[in-house]
């Protein structure tokens, strides 16, 4: 056999250059999650909106307990002067104290309907609390013969040796009621103008699933209410027949993640998907987000979701989804000064996975994603809320019937 000649040499030398490149290029884009995607023949709609590359900050923090003892935490808010509210999905409201003690269950909430993924949901403070004393929380409210909603109620905290609430007033019940016991959501977030967004969901079964893309009721939706409940003028459906006022987006599937920009303002959110689909919108006024019209991943039981589409004319796209998924429970955008490296990142619970997702962007791309607290106890403990403090620190609640903590993201002491 003849010997190569120079130039196929060259060509070959070449051509295994670009091989190793290419190798090289694959291996700096891999994503944090190896394990291969359900919706293997889908498309993503852009570049970047899944599986973004591993960047590790390598910031060293430690993990403090700053609250333990409680069954199924779900969310916590803080209180001035170092307290801070923390619910539990059985019907209870604790208020932790700056010394760590936990109270009595606050007095005066009304009774939860605890089945499922129901309870006693989300808590937050009026923007106006430290004049009026509001608090809101969410909570699956009980109907007769089994049927439930997702409901939004507030009341006066009064905050002493056997705290309560007083003055309570439900001011949001989804409807219709259905007979479920999943998908109710929801978070509380306030924007700017002093407005309540109430995320929700459809309720899982296939006539809830279905009303998802329907205007003659809420589920699958996320409403925009004043503080009292009533309905503002400049709502996206106001006036239209048989359109609740209260919609501002329609077409969500399970959304128990949302929190304001701190610089747009805008509201954004993470919502569940099935088998697949995890995703993180930015929720726009009047904006159709699909479900399920439209969906990345597969049901659960394998095979497509409604007409295997995933895109479609007049339907937002996310701006970015995980497959496999995390099961997002809770966010927050950093903005303090703990963590420098972490200004501007977004923060996700992984309440399916275990861990906290961290997300850098560039302004709405999302360009990296690291995973945190990696080491919770697999399938016990799972995140479910996680918020920045007043202080700068970054906590977390860990859902577990048995010990649900809140733990705190501080500094590694050097």
């Amino acid at each position: 056999m003849s010997s190569l000649s120079r130039p196929a040499v060259c060509g070959l030398l070449g051509m295994i250059g670009v091989t190793f490149a290419t190798a090289a290029a694959t291996a700096q884009s891999q994503g944090v999650d190896t394990r291969p995607p359900n919706g293997r023949e889908q498309t993503p709609a852009f570049p970047g909106q899944t599986d973004a590359p591993e960047r590790k900050s390598n910031v060293a923090f430690e993990v403090v307990t700053v609250a333990e003892g409680l069954e199924n935490p779900w969310a916590l808010a803080f209180l001035p002067n170092g307290k801070m509210l923390i619910t539990e999905r059985p019907g209870r409201l604790r208020i932790r104290s700056a010394d760590g003690k936990l109270s009595e269950p606050v007095a005066g909430l009304p009774v939860v309907d605890g089945r499922g993924q129901g309870g006693l949901l989300d808590v937050a403070l009026d923007p106006s609390f430290a004049s009026n004393g509001l608090i809101y929380w969410s909570y699956a409210e009980p109907r007769d013969s089994g049927f439930n909603n997702t409901a939004v109620a507030r009341g006066r905290l009064v905050d002493n040796a056997t705290p309560r609430v007083e003055n309570v007033q439900v001011i949001y019940h989804q409807r219709p009621s259905l007979k479920s016991t999943m998908h109710y959501g929801s978070r509380l977030v306030f924007s700017r103008d002093g407005k309540l967004f109430v995320t929700q969901g459809e309720r899982s079964i296939t006539e809830g699933r279905m009303q998802a893309q329907r205007m003659d009721g809420l589920l699958g939706k996320i409403v925009r209410i004043n503080p009292d409940g009533s309905i503002p003028k400049d709502n996206p459906f106001v006036g239209r027949e048989g359109v609740p006022g209260e919609m501002w987006s329609l077409g969500h599937r399970n959304v128990q993640a949302a929190a304001l920009h701190p610089t747009t303002g805008e509201l954004w959110e993470v919502e569940h998907g099935t088998r697949g689909g995890d995703e993180i919108n930015i929720v726009r006024k009047g904006k159709d987000y699909g479900w399920p019209t439209i969906a990345y991943g597969i049901e659960y039981a394998g095979g497509p979701i409604t007409g295997n589409k995933t895109a479609e004319a007049g339907m937002e796209q996310p701006i970015y989804y995980w497959d496999p998924v995390i099961a997002p429970s809770g966010m927050a955008f950093y903005t303090g000064n703990l963590f420098p490296a972490w200004k501007g990142n977004l923060f996700v619970g992984g309440h399916g996975t275990s861990d906290l997702v961290r997300l850098e962007l560039d302004g709405e791309k999302v360009v990296g994603e690291e995973r945190l607290l990696t080491d919770l106890q697999p399938k016990r403990e799972k995140i479910r809320d996680v918020r920045q403090g007043p202080d700068g620190a970054l906590y977390v609640v860990a859902d577990d019937k048995a010990n649900g903590r809140v733990l705190k993201l501080v500094p590694k002491a050097r």
